[in-house]
């Protein structure tokens, strides 16, 4: 954000998706906006298993069904399911998905660690 800013908003609708590892991504608050925290708008089908080292991820099902594994546990995702996900944690997700995912501190595009 500029100094002078008070505010920022983005609309779903003016950004493009693009392949990222959980899926497809629309990067609604972004590292270069300079906010406290990014927020992430997926679509997300099959994600790979990943972890971050300087990242906790907060998400937020708005649609769909599937399940996610974290660690060794596998637990299910549906509509106004919340899930925290600390740093270090390996994870990935599958169904047919719509998310909402808060990353703390903001840079998480930058510290995505595959697995698979």
């Amino acid at each position: 954000m500029n100094p002078s800013t008070i505010f920022l908003r983005r609309d779903l609708a003016d950004v493009q998706p693009w392949a990222e590892t959980c899926g497809q991504i629309r990067p609604l608050l972004e590292e270069k906006d300079g906010a406290a925290a990014e927020v992430h708008h997926l679509q997300i089908t099959n994600a790979k298993l990943h972890y971050h080292q300087r990242t906790d991820e907060i998400y937020y099902v708005l649609d769909g069904q599937g399940r996610m594994r974290l660690e060794d546990e596998e637990i299910e995702l549906r509509k106004d399911v919340v899930v925290y996900v600390p740093r270090g944690v390996k994870h990935k997700a599958w169904g047919n998905l719509t998310v909402l995912v808060v990353c703390i501190p903001r840079g998480v595009l930058n510290d995505v660690h595959e697995l698979e």
